[in-house]
């Protein structure tokens, strides 16, 4: 019982370390009524619980597979506890700045899910499975949309005083219903760390997920503010749009991960950063409310979706590693929260407008999409190259003036010569002197007519030993049907001809 309820009790869990950690943004409308915050530094004050909630995502994951899902949350609610309370009684840009800082534990929390949750479910599952926790993602819509209302009527304090309460609920929860059996992974945070911090595709996931759940962050925390102060809209109807961002892109999450679990993730990808290429050209160029709601939402869409493909990749990738790469890519896409309301500041203050902001979205977000293309092809050439390497039979490559560029694994095997010594060479090397010159007329006869030969030939090994072969030679043509390489396939079949004599 205690293992299924697993996934919508850290799903809630993840809610409500969301609803915590954008506090500040949803309230600073009206935080800014009574603390004096200059406009230069508005920006900084929403992005700073961004820090610790992108850092601490990396130790967050290692020390959920070491200690278990259960033990973290607790402990990272009660370690909440104590921010909250000091931004309710704050005063100063300093106490919202140091307090805002440690609240980042609650998007820290992230990567306890994603990294406990798949070893509840068959891989097969992962994407969808990742998705739905993701949609905890749906706390930062509540307090968006709840915290104004509340502040209305009750005051920004005592709203913030009331999720002391919701913390304490989520404490006792967790001790009582965590699973106190769940797997452990005891692999040393450094040996984890140089297993993977090689591998282009973590640098890569981080990168997409940065955009993505970066951007997602991002809109989040200077929304709110930012529709009032740009369109002049009330408070509460910037926290209802805010929250609608929010919602859309939530509930894109897990139909990106049921989606990637269905199709190829790497093509979905392309979607995503193609619609992020368009949106965001969309509101660089300065629209109006209804042009920048169709950016805004059309980025939550792909987001979104983005969000649950990306999670779907990194157990594929990284079996052994999931725990600390989870919370390497999350930490990235907390990171990319950070930088961009801070960004679009620096440069209102210097252009007067968001355009040149907006515009380097769009450019990074056509280099990602260039990027996932890239590893989409590598991809297929990795595993043309799988099969070749783990095949039984016997290829060789050659150019097409017939010299050796490339042979696998069973070619060494079958023939005794390794690459290096046959490379640049004529595969006559192989001859055992038993085909006559009107055979090799008639092989290569057939070649130029059909495109390929197949038959029995003998060669002879590295050590002299003659034996049989079964042979493929094939005519590998471009586009404007030209030959550029041939290839051959082969196999021993000495012995089937032994058994075939007795």
């Amino acid at each position: 019982m205690i293992r299924k309820i697993q996934l919508p009790l850290q799903t809630l869990n993840l809610v409500a370390g969301f609803m915590v950690w954008v506090l500040i943004s949803s309230l600073m409308p009206f935080i800014k009524e009574d603390i004096n915050i200059p406009a230069d530094k508005l920006a900084l004050v929403t992005a700073v619980p961004v820090i610790l909630g992108s850092l601490l995502r990396i130790p967050l994951g290692y020390y959920a597979n070491q200690f278990g899902a259960r033990i973290i949350f607790i402990l990272s609610f009660i370690l909440l506890l104590f921010p909250v309370y000091y931004i309710s009684i704050a005063d100063s840009i300093t106490d919202l700045l140091i307090g805002g800082l440690f609240l980042g534990l609650g998007g820290a929390v992230f990567s306890v899910g994603v990294t406990s949750l798949p070893k509840y479910y068959p891989k097969e599952r992962h994407g969808f499975v990742n998705g739905i926790y993701g949609a905890g993602n749906l706390g930062t819509a509540i307090t968006a949309f709840a915290a104004p209302v509340v502040a209305t009527k009750f005051g920004w304090s005592l709203t913030v005083q009331i999720y002391l309460v919701l913390l304490g609920i989520f404490i006792a929860v967790n001790f009582f219903f965590g699973d106190k059996k769940e797997v452990k992974v005891q692999t040393p945070l450094l040996e984890q760390i140089k297993g993977v911090y090689k591998n282009e595709k973590l640098w890569l996931l981080s990168l997409f997920y940065f955009i993505t759940f970066g951007s997602f962050v991002a809109f989040t925390i200077y929304l709110p503010n930012f529709l009032v102060a740009h369109f002049e809209l009330d408070k509460v109807d910037a926290g209802l749009r805010t929250a609608g961002f929010i919602v859309l892109a939530t509930a894109m999450r897990p139909i990106g991960g049921w989606l990637a679990d269905r199709f190829h993730s790497l093509i979905l990808l392309m979607f995503v950063f193609g619609v992020y290429t368009i949106s965001a050209v969309i509101l660089s160029l300065s629209p109006s409310i209804t042009w920048y709601t169709f950016g805004c939402l059309s980025i939550a869409l792909s987001a979104g979706i983005g969000n649950g493909v990306i999670f779907k990749l990194v157990p594929m990738y990284f079996q052994k590693q999931a725990g600390i790469v989870n919370g390497i890519v999350s930490a990235m896409g907390g990171l990319g929260g950070f930088f961009p309301p801070l960004i679009l500041t620096l440069l209102f203050n210097i252009t007067g407008h968001y355009a040149i902001g907006f515009m380097a979205l769009s450019e990074v977000a056509l280099a990602s999409l260039i990027l996932v293309v890239w590893m989409y092809f590598q991809g297929k050439m990795e595993i043309a190259s799988q099969v070749i390497d783990h095949t039984i039979e016997g290829i060789l490559v050659t150019d097409k003036s017939g010299k050796i560029i490339s042979v696998n694994p069973a070619f060494t095997e079958i023939t005794g010569y390794k690459e290096e010594e046959v490379t640049g060479k004529n595969p006559n090397i192989l001859k055992s002197g038993k085909q006559t010159k009107g055979f090799y007329q008639d092989l290569w006869t057939s070649i130029e007519k059909n495109g390929f030969w197949q038959g029995e030939i003998w060669n002879c090994r590295k050590d002299g030993e003659e034996y049989l072969q079964w042979l493929t030679i094939s005519a590998i043509k471009n586009d404007a049907g030209d030959v550029v390489q041939y290839a051959g396939m082969f196999s021993d079949i000495s012995s089937h001809r032994v058994k075939k004599a007795k």
